[in-house]
């Protein structure tokens, strides 16, 4: 049954040429029934007129807009050759649903006018002598309903189409734009892992750098700095490798990660250990903590954390010989201030901009993108006598 039903909708006209023939068959024994109880012939034009409306059944589909020209043609004929109602005008009813589905609108508007005319146009050409004016109307109002539910059948038909179709387009259009943000994310996360990558590595290999250029200097001269230096190494590549973890974990899906493999999110309260790590890496840091803290959201504390990171890596890298630097943290009522500063005489302001001296980092341009995420605003440029200045201000949302 289901091969015969995928079949049947594969060859729609084969369906309609069926009910052609047996339309056809009825309108030929209803023919005959009506010669031999009346006694009298056929009209000629009873022939060509079946055969056109069975041809309207055959081809209703194929060619609505014509089919239906074609049926309300012969029933003009019908009428002007004084050729009553005969089986095959049931092809008037089904066009009228036809053009009604499937039909452009003014077709559809030709059919219901045509299908409401029909009875009233019947009665009036060949009356019954034997009805009264009352049944008459009654007669009209029984043949007009039918006419009427046929087309109310295809009009609904083609607004449930259109309604599918529109769904089916809505559907694919929301499809589409969950793809869109769906790359955006990714972007957005790749972006997002490529700063934490940035800050990470550029931070403790610069740290590395400086403790093994010292611990080769001082080998041979004071060997216990050597180890203090080569201790702050192995340290600082943990420390590393940890958060690379945690950054690399976020890319793989659907394998099994121990909980603690993983370090957390740095926050400010891990900014003394940055602090001290790059004071034992030779860059002196005064840093100061104003107002009363409290907690802050994490999306504030980690960028208050890379903020200061990226900002001490620049001063080791580019501040020259004998830099300082300090580090101001400002608790607000409404935000988080931070200022970074170096007395460094060094690189020019244009390689923070690229962010370092091979151009590669991100530099302020990350800084600013962090500041962004969370509404904040970020001034950067060198200070009057040397140096240069990082401030930043971050605001604090209220939790809901």
């Amino acid at each position: 049954m289901q091969r015969l039903y995928d079949f049947l909708r594969r060859h729609p006209m084969w369906v309609d040429s069926f009910w052609a023939v047996f339309l056809l068959g009825i309108s030929v024994v209803g023919g005959t029934a009506n010669q031999e109880a009346t006694g009298t012939d056929l009209p000629v034009v009873v022939i060509p007129v079946t055969l056109l409306l069975c041809l309207v059944i055959a081809l209703r589909r194929r060619m609505p807009e014509k089919m239906l020209l074609l049926a309300v043609g012969v029933g003009v004929a019908q009428l002007a050759l004084d050729m009553a109602v005969v089986p095959a005008d049931f092809a008037l009813l089904v066009i009228s649903y036809t053009v009604a589905s499937n039909g452009t609108r003014w077709a559809s508007r030709l059919a219901l006018t045509a299908g409401l005319f029909a009875a009233p146009l019947s009665q009036l050409r060949w009356p019954d002598q034997n009805t009264s004016g009352a049944g008459h109307v009654a007669i009209v109002v029984f043949q007009m309903v039918p006419f009427a539910l046929a087309w109310v059948l295809g009009d609904s038909l083609r607004t449930r189409r259109a309604y599918f179709a529109q769904l089916e387009e809505r559907a694919a259009r929301l499809e589409k734009e969950r793809e869109a943000q769906a790359k955006v994310a990714v972007a957005a996360e790749r972006a997002r892992i490529a700063r934490e990558l940035h800050d990470v590595v550029a931070h403790n290999v610069s740290v590395m750098v400086v403790q093994a250029d010292g611990a080769a200097y001082v080998l041979d001269s004071a060997p216990d700095q050597a180890k203090k230096a080569l201790e702050t190494i192995s340290g600082t590549g943990r420390q590393a490798l940890a958060e690379m973890r945690r950054l690399l974990g976020v890319l793989r899906t659907g394998e099994h990660q121990e909980s603690g493999e993983y370090v957390p999110q740095p926050d400010v309260e891990q900014l003394d250990d940055l602090v001290e790590q790059c004071r034992s890496s030779g860059l002196p840091v005064d840093f100061k903590i104003e107002g009363t803290p409290r907690p802050l959201p994490s999306g504030v504390e980690l960028t208050a954390y890379r903020i200061v990171q990226e900002a001490l890596t620049n001063t080791r890298k580019h501040g020259g010989p004998n830099t300082g630097a300090s580090v101001r943290l400002v608790y607000f009522d409404d935000g988080l201030g931070l200022l970074v500063e170096d007395d460094g005489k060094g690189a020019p302001h244009e390689l923070y901009e690229e962010g370092g001296a091979d151009g590669r980092g991100h530099g302020l341009i990350g800084m600013r993108e962090r500041v962004g995420m969370v509404g904040g605003t970020l001034d950067a440029g060198p200070r009057p006598g040397g140096g240069f200045r990082i401030s930043a201000l971050l605001p604090l949302k209220p939790a809901h």
